[in-house]
């Protein structure tokens, strides 16, 4: 993928950036790997704001996208390279010979024509999917389950990919994107390749409208409320927060306060990103 920088025709042109889409395959969705996303702007069931600044933005369809890779055995081909509206990374379409149409995330180096298929006999080759104590040590890996059978939830944005760096009985050790090094089960699925679309990171907005569009609404500083609104508001003029140290409008201590519960699943944990 390719960054494409613009004409300084206006202030907020000038440094903008964007997609190339030089990738793109294909302009309109498979019909059938669709469905409605509901917006609901930051609220819960009740109305109430729990994630702030969300709202409005393009409407968007929702991809089903098959993160399981469950389909063992059966082989597919490659139709398509597609944009997601909801990810940082494209798609790939995927024609299997069963006649199954499936999306996948397209990684790096898989172009419309290769074969791909998953299982524990598949070829150790981009795109398959393969359990991790059938991967061999040094493999860049994506699409990582963390609970065999549940499907993969990590290493999913655009151009990331998780290292395979040793295998010690029922677990593999991966280093993650983040630089945390972790334990998985050997069972658990994770696919061959880095993720395409590498450049997205270094896409420029520009604009406030191009956040818009994303669904994201504006953000105003603590600083420049009032008292009742924020705790670091008030005073005469420009002025310090005023306190030990910066807090979220309810008090609670915020920029770099550690709010990470212990979970199960933080045993696994081998290494701490820095």
């Amino acid at each position: 993928m390719a960054i494409k920088l613009y004409k300084p025709t206006s202030p907020s042109r000038r440094g903008m950036s964007g997609a190339s889409f030089e990738e793109i395959t294909k302009d309109k969705p498979e019909k059938a790997l669709l469905k409605a996303k509901k917006n609901s702007a930051g609220r819960n069931s009740r109305g109430k704001i729990t994630v702030r600044h969300r709202g409005g933005g393009s409407k968007r369809m929702l991809r089903i996208i098959d993160f399981k890779r469950d389909k063992t055995g059966v082989p597919g081909k490659a139709v398509a390279v597609e944009y997601d509206p909801n990810r940082s990374a494209r798609l790939a379409l995927i024609h299997y010979v069963d006649g199954d149409k499936r999306y996948i995330l397209h990684p790096a180096g898989l172009n419309v024509g290769d074969p791909v298929i998953s299982g524990p006999e598949s070829e150790i080759k981009v795109g398959n999917a393969l359990p991790m104590k059938a991967i061999p040590t040094g493999t860049r890996v994506h699409n990582i389950e963390m609970y065999q059978g549940k499907g993969g939830q990590i290493v999913r944005s655009a151009g990331t990919s998780a290292q395979v760096l040793a295998k010690e009985g029922k677990y593999v050790l991966l280093r993650l994107p983040s630089g945390e090094t972790r334990r998985f089960v050997a069972e658990c699925t994770a696919t061959i390749g880095a993720l395409g679309n590498a450049d997205h990171k270094n896409i420029t907005l520009g604009k406030a409208g191009r956040s818009r569009h994303r669904g994201r609404r504006p953000s105003v500083r603590g600083i420049a409320m009032n008292p009742r609104d924020h705790p670091h508001g008030g005073g005469e003029g420009r002025s310090g927060i005023g306190m030990p140290g910066p807090k979220s409008p309810w008090g609670k201590p915020t920029l770099g306060y550690k709010t990470r519960r212990k979970k199960k699943s933080t045993a696994m944990i081998v290494k701490r990103r820095k």
